[in-house]
């Protein structure tokens, strides 16, 4: 039984970790996130936060799924 709620907790981590990856995106497109890249080079705090706890979500729900 426990093996099987991890696998489900993994899948949702994967998921949440590819809907904040996608929303980080979305973000990136923002008048305020254009103009911040425009003037640093650099996207905005919120959206690399956004695209960090997505990927770090995503690389945990994968190492929980394919842990034995």
């Amino acid at each position: 039984m426990a093996k099987a709620n991890n696998k489900i907790i993994s899948i949702a981590l994967m998921v949440a970790g590819a809907g904040l990856a996608l929303w980080g995106y979305q973000k990136s497109g923002g008048l305020d996130s254009k103009i911040s890249s425009a003037l640093t080079g650099s996207y905005t705090d919120s959206v690399m936060m956004l695209y960090i706890g997505g990927a770090v979500c995503f690389a945990v729900g994968v190492f929980l799924y394919l842990k034995k």
